[in-house]
């Protein structure tokens, strides 16, 4: 295995994640954690991700099809979708922060009607107990027994059965007995190291350190764990130092290979994609910096509300926002420097708008389907990128 130089790193990371598309259970169990993200700006973060790895994915799918899918909604180093299987490296949960007395009564008379009932919505849940509001992590005023429902699923009490309209119904949670042996918990913590890894890679130095810690939100009870781990992984690990930052990728794989050579294609990425999410090593890759501005007030904001990063190739010259008013996908675009030229660029823009759109309409989904496809960008109102 040759040394990487970094434009090898950067064709390494958008081809071993962007691989092709196949079903949504491998795509989900290949990539080992899809960040979710609420915010439909023109789709949820989870559905942007998975529209480039799962053959015809339609926004929403995820959802409706989940209940049929061996895929739970919980947390790893944030909050999203994972396989059923990696559970078990992270529960029982024990949180950092133990619930007081009255807490614990009000989450045992939950779990007894959630017994009782089955799935629940939280409306129910609410209008059984009144629980009231209660200040929020943001220090608004949510539902009170929103609140407690979120706090039993962290902990293992409760599983997302499914979703109405995007509201999370519960049901009882089973989790297999934990290993807690000293050597069950470093095997646990092994494996979620490896599986970020596996997700992220190529990593800088202080990146891989810093996923480690993120990990204290989907395990905190095995914080001392991962970090032992994270000294094991750094040994075993492959790495090579460019330009005075260490990069970490597993061993078996070899950055420099000349399959990781770049197609032709243009995407549009989720903010939260693999490709963007670890925005140190973004800067590293294509040295310019990227935001995501959703939180950010309006008047300070240099790429708008839900900017998609466009990659093209191997390199990220870009972003888009994109709209739909009265069924037509409306896209504003930013460039890093100036505006690509030439029609391999505009064809390649024209085709991801194109997908783009028969991802988010039915209508487009059902002829793509009959072998008819959707119009071409101009007709969706696209801007033309070249003026």
């Amino acid at each position: 295995m040759s040394a990487p130089t970094l434009d090898a790193l950067r064709r390494y990371a958008v081809a071993r994640t962007l691989f092709a598309p196949t079903t949504l259970p491998r795509a989900i169990q290949r990539l080992g954690f899809v960040q979710a993200d609420p915010i439909r700006a023109p789709a949820r973060a989870q559905d942007l991700t998975l529209r480039h790895r799962v053959r015809d994915y339609c926004a929403g799918d995820l959802e409706r099809r989940y209940p049929r899918l061996a895929v739970e909604e919980d947390c790893l180093v944030n909050y999203g979708f994972l396989p059923r299987e990696h559970l078990g490296l992270m529960h029982p949960r024990r949180p950092s922060r133990a619930w007081d007395a009255g807490t614990r009564r009000r989450a045992a008379d939950v779990l007894a009607f959630v017994r009782e009932h089955g799935p629940v919505h939280p409306r129910d849940v609410q209008r059984h107990f009144a629980h009231g509001r209660v200040t929020n992590y943001w220090g608004g005023s949510s539902n009170a027994s929103t609140h407690l429902l979120d706090g039993m699923h962290y902990r293992g009490m409760l599983r997302v059965q499914r979703r109405e309209s995007g509201t999370r119904i519960y049901e009882v949670a089973a989790h297999p007995p934990a290993d807690d042996s000293p050597a069950g918990r470093a095997r646990c913590a092994a494996a979620l190291v490896e599986l970020v890894v596996r997700k992220y890679a190529p990593l800088p130095a202080a990146s891989l350190t810093y996923l480690v810690r993120l990990l204290d939100y989907g395990a905190p009870q095995l914080s001392v764990q991962t970090r032992a781990a994270l000294r094991l992984a750094r040994e075993r690990l492959a790495s090579h130092r460019i330009d005075g930052t260490v990069w970490y990728w597993p061993a078996d794989e070899d950055p420099a290979s000349r399959r990781h050579a770049p197609d032709a294609a243009l995407r549009l990425l989720a903010p939260f994609d693999p490709v963007v999410w670890d925005r140190r090593r973004f800067t590293l890759l294509w040295d310019w910096t990227y935001r995501f501005e959703a939180y950010t007030p309006e008047p300070k904001r240099r790429l708008g509300y839900y900017a998609l990063p466009m990659l093209w190739r191997e390199h990220v010259v870009g972003w888009a926002n994109l709209v739909v008013r009265e069924g037509r996908l409306q896209p504003d675009f930013g460039y890093v420097g100036a505006t690509p030229k030439g029609t391999a660029f505009r064809n390649a823009l024209d085709d991801e708008l194109q997908r783009m759109a028969c991802f988010l309409g039915s209508d487009d989904r059902r002829q793509r389907r009959t072998g008819s496809g959707p119009a071409r960008a101009a007709d969706l109102g696209a801007a033309d990128p070249g003026r």
